[in-house]
């Protein structure tokens, strides 16, 4: 009985597995391209500046992640981004001693922005899209008013940059924050009820609220901790910045969902990988920096970042998915048409 699971449990493993395949297909390739025409992009000087922008996309598209497990979207993330790093500015003082305080006001701050978003859309059922929209823009009303609150040149604490980077085996404190978040994500998905669950819930809401589960609460959970991550980036951009302006969290609209879906995320909800899309945020991150390196003109960066998008939809992880289970039934036909045809008293009997 154990053999004739085997095959069974195997092939389960390759068709989930492939969905995830092509983010890791495209790193390598881009470290190809960028050896052959852009050698300064692999440079060390490049790639400190990829691990650090890197860091920043990864850790906003985890939260993204979340939301799209649960077949949502948020785009309130520039505003609740760029709260955390104001934030940082106006509570911290420039005060040491107040830069746990300003840290945890400001991950209170989005996590609160969060909880509104995902009682809006979990609790009442309100479209995801338009609330998000909707409420990012009143977090970038009320920032761009509180900044107006302090001088202009104000910054973090200085102890916060002081420590953040410090280099540790080449790369700033700052990277290693983002792959520590990777990996708790990575431990909580697969070694805790709490992650197959919220996993099973994204996947098929209808059966887990047959089954007993909380869908509700795991939405507003999902939005709760995506808001938490998009302001320890923006804390953590500010430690690099020093002095973030109120714009600093513009960038970040498109790129974490261009990372959710090339890291082979079902947009449908349910599944998602936390290591592919931290893999392909830094593949958006290398490709920002080899056309950099290129001098290509911001205009044509802008039409070859949007043709990457376009091409990681086209071969993202539902529709490899889909694929690969029609492979798998055409070859399961074939192989019932050649039993038939060498055994037809079998099927005459």
């Amino acid at each position: 009985m154990t053999t004739a699971r085997l095959p069974s449990s195997a092939l389960t493993s390759f068709v989930v597995a492939s969905r995830y395949l092509p983010v890791y297909v495209a790193l390598v390739l881009l470290l190809g391209v960028a050896s052959i025409w852009a050698p300064g992009t692999l440079s060390v000087a490049g790639l400190r500046s990829i691990s650090l922008f890197g860091t920043f996309l990864a850790i906003t598209a985890l939260g993204q992640m979340l939301v799209i497990m649960t077949g949502g979207i948020d785009l309130s993330v520039p505003g609740t981004f760029t709260l955390g790093a104001i934030v940082m500015i106006g509570v911290g003082q420039q005060a040491d001693d107040r830069i746990w305080i300003a840290i945890l006001t400001a991950t209170g701050a989005a996590a609160l922005v969060g909880l509104v978003n995902g009682l809006l859309i979990g609790g009442l059922k309100l479209n995801a899209l338009i609330v998000t929209l909707a409420v990012g823009q009143v977090v970038t009303g009320f920032v761009n008013r509180y900044h107006k609150t302090f001088a202009i040149q104000s910054s973090v604490p200085a102890a916060l940059p002081d420590w953040l980077n410090v280099r540790f085996i080449g790369l700033s404190r700052i990277f290693w924050v983002g792959v520590v978040i990777t990996i708790l994500l990575v431990i909580g998905f697969r070694f805790t009820t709490v992650g197959r669950r919220f996993q099973a819930v994204g996947a098929n809401p209808v059966a887990s609220h047959v089954s007993g589960l909380r869908v509700n609460l795991n939405q507003i959970a999902a939005y709760v901790v995506a808001a938490v991550l998009y302001a320890i980036a923006g804390v953590l951009i500010s430690a690099l910045l020093r002095n973030p302006g109120v714009t600093i969290g513009a960038p970040y609209l498109l790129g974490p969902i261009a990372a959710v879906v090339i890291g082979g995320a079902s947009l449908t909800g349910g599944l998602a990988s936390p290591l592919s899309t931290w893999s392909a945020a830094f593949f958006l991150a290398g490709l920002n920096q080899m056309m950099r390196v290129m001098g290509l003109p911001t205009a044509l960066q802008f039409v070859v970042f949007g043709s990457v998008i376009i091409g990681g939809m086209l071969v993202s992880g539902d529709r490899i998915i889909k694929g690969v289970e029609q492979l798998l039934r055409e070859r399961r036909r074939h192989r019932e048409q050649d039993r038939k045809a060498e055994n037809p008293i079998d099927d005459t009997g």
